[in-house]
C-alpha cells in the first residue's frame, strides 16, 4: 500500500504504539502503518539476546511484567508465555545489604533485634515524626517510616535519582512506601509475574504479525507525515511538547545512562537487581540480566555475564525520557498541550509520553486497552 492510502497510523511502536496497532488491525480490520524512529521494537522495553553468551539483555534497565488485572494478563498472553520468575530486590548501602523494599528481616538487620510483626511494627510507629502537612519529600517519607529508615534507604538513593536533597522534592514523589511486617521479600506483590519465555523481542514481534499491519524502522513521523491522507487518524505515543515544537516549553523529564559490560566470571551479583544507596556510589542500580531467565540453561553455562549500572542524568531533548517531573510548572505546561491537542481531533496523544506520566508495563497495557474501547466508541459515534 502506498502511504497515503493508510487511514490509520500509530506513531511509536512501544508498549502502547504495539497495543494499538494490534487492536485496530484484529479489531477494526484496517490497515495501519505502525511508525517507530529506533531500529527495533518494544521502546523502553526492548530487549536483545547477546549472541556470545545466551543472555537477554534489557536495553533500558529492569522490566518484569507482573499485574493483578486478569484482562491484562489474558491480553498478553496471546503473544506469549512467561516463565515463572518472582522479583527480588537488594540494596547495597552503608557497607551492607539488605532486602527491599523495607519488610520484617530488614528491619530486624537495622534495628539489631529480632522483632516480631506486631514489635516491628511499633518500632517504626515510635520513630514516625508526624507533620501536620508534609511540605517535601523528606518530611513525608519521615512521616511514614521515621528518620532512620528515611537515611538509610532514601535519602541519598532519591537525592542521585533527582539530583536534588529529597527537601526540594514534591512530597507527592513518595505518596505510599512499601513497608512489610512479614518475610516476604518479593518486590512486587502481583499475582502474576515473569519475564517472556522467549524474550521480549519475540513477543513484540509477534504482535505486530498480526495481519493489516505495516512497520517502518528507522523513521521519524516527520518524515513521512506529509504522505498521509488528510482524514487519517493518528494514534501519536510521542512526546506531547515535541509535537507541538515546545510552543510552551519543553516539559520536564529525568534521564538515564546505561553503561554494560560482558564479565569473565559466572555471576557478579547473584541476582538479578542490586540498588545503591550511597551517594559516593554515582550509579543507582545495577542489573544482571542471565538471572531473569533460571530456565535458560545454557546462559549458565558460559562463564560471562552481562550487568548494567544505570546512571541517573539531566533529561534534554534528544534523550531518552524516563521520569517526568510533576510539579506545578510542569502541570500547568501540560494543561496548556492538551488543550491545544484538542483542535486536533484526528490525533490521539496516548502513552507514558504523551500523557507525561510514568507507568510500569501493564499499566501501559491496561490504559492502552480501555484508551482503545473510548476510541472505537467515539469514533462510531462520530465524535
Amino acid at each position: 500500500m502506498a502511504l497515503s492510502d493508510y487511514h490509520y497510523c500509530v506513531v511509536g511502536a512501544g508498549l502502547t504504539g504495539l497495543v494499538y496497532a494490534e487492536r485496530i488491525a484484529s479489531q477494526l480490520k484496517q490497515p495501519v502503518l505502525l511508525v517507530e524512529k529506533r531500529g527495533k521494537l518494544g521502546g523502553n522495553s526492548s530487549a536483545t539476546i547477546d549472541k556470545e553468551t545466551g543472555i537477554e539483555v534489557h536495553d533500558y534497565g529492569s522490566h518484569i511484567f507482573h499485574t493483578d488485572d486478569e484482562t491484562v494478563w489474558n491480553y498478553v498472553n496471546q503473544f506469549t508465555s512467561f516463565n515463572s520468575y518472582r522479583h527480588h530486590v537488594l540494596i547495597h548501602t552503608r557497607g551492607h545489604v539488605y532486602f527491599m523494599p523495607i519488610n520484617l528481616k530488614t528491619i530486624q538487620e537495622v534495628s539489631g533485634k529480632a522483632f516480631t510483626p506486631s514489635e516491628a511494627q511499633d518500632w517504626i510507629l515510635s520513630s514516625i515524626h508526624s507533620f501536620h502537612t508534609p511540605r517535601n519529600m523528606e518530611e513525608k517519607a519521615i512521616s511514614l517510616i521515621g528518620p532512620v529508615l528515611y537515611e538509610l534507604f532514601i535519602k541519598d538513593y532519591s537525592t542521585k535519582q533527582w539530583n536534588r536533597p529529597p527537601s526540594e522534592l514534591s512530597p507527592d514523589i513518595i505518596t505510599r512506601l512499601p513497608v512489610r511486617t512479614t518475610y516476604n521479600t518479593e518486590y512486587f506483590n502481583s499475582v502474576h509475574q515473569g519475564i517472556p519465555s522467549d524474550g521480549y523481542d519475540a513477543m513484540f514481534r509477534k504482535m505486530v504479525e498480526t495481519p493489516g499491519i505495516s512497520l517502518l524502522l528507522n523513521t521519524a513521523f516527520p518524515e513521512i507525515a506529509s504522505q498521509l491522507p488528510q482524514d487519517c487518524m493518528i494514534v501519536y505515543t510521542g512526546m506531547i511538547d515535541e509535537f507541538f515544537g515546545y510552543c510552551f516549553g519543553a516539559l520536564e523529564w529525568r534521564s538515564l545512562r546505561f553503561e554494560k559490560e560482558t564479565l569473565p566470571i559466572p555471576d557478579y551479583l547473584g541476582t538479578t537487581v542490586m540498588n545503591y544507596g550511597d551517594e559516593t556510589i554515582p550509579y543507582t542500580r545495577i542489573h544482571e540480566f542471565k538471572h531473569y531467565h533460571p530456565e535458560w540453561k545454557q546462559a549458565f553455562h558460559v562463564n560471562k555475564t552481562i550487568i548494567s549500572r544505570e546512571y541517573p542524568m539531566e533529561w534534554r531533548p534528544g534523550l531518552e525520557a524516563f521520569y517526568p517531573v510533576n510539579n506545578e510548572r510542569n502541570n500547568a505546561i501540560l494543561l496548556q498541550y492538551r488543550r491545544l491537542a484538542e483542535a486536533h481531533p484526528n490525533i490521539l496523544f496516548c502513552g507514558r509520553l504523551g500523557a507525561y506520566q510514568y507507568w510500569d508495563m501493564d499499566k501501559a497495557v491496561a490504559v492502552s486497552l480501555k484508551s482503545f474501547e473510548s476510541f472505537i466508541s467515539r469514533r462510531q459515534h462520530g465524535r
